[in-house]
């Protein structure tokens, strides 16, 4: 259900939100070997999500991508819509064309739910909500 890209993205941001602060700003470089993203790819996911507000950054010496308290709140369906498109989480899972509610390819009945829970989990869950799960051992990112 997600691409690459928003898988990357979603990696960056969290990483950002458990390891980054306004004093103290991380590189593109400085994320891309602890996520196993590329360099140049993960830069420019974080310049796209950088422009809708999603992380925070600053140019020239002492520059980098942080966040901050206002992107935490942001919820992860942001992350994920800036990068794929509103439509990829609502995509078919096999790719048929006009596959729905009424018209339904094999796997709409069982995935449908399933993605119906996924997206208001994004909708309601924010990067502060996961960043602390990371922070308290609830959860883990292989960083």
């Amino acid at each position: 259900m997600f691409s690459n890209s928003s898988k990357y993205a979603l990696k960056a941001v969290l990483y950002l939100a458990v390891y980054s602060s306004e004093s103290n700003k991380i590189l593109a470089k400085n994320i891309s070997e602890p996520i196993n993203v590329p360099q140049a790819y993960i830069a420019k996911l974080l310049q796209e999500l950088s422009r809708h507000n999603i992380v925070s950054s600053t140019r020239g010496p002492n520059g980098g991508f942080y966040i901050n308290a206002q992107n935490r709140e942001i919820p992860l369906i942001d992350i994920v819509s800036v990068i794929d498109g509103a439509n990829r989480l609502n995509s078919c899972l096999l790719s048929v064309q006009n596959c729905n509610n009424e018209k339904p390819c094999p796997l709409h009945s069982f995935a449908d739910p399933f993605r119906t829970d996924l997206i208001n989990n994004l909708k309601k869950n924010t990067i502060g909500d996961m960043a602390k799960d990371i922070e308290s051992g609830k959860s883990f990112l292989p960083l």
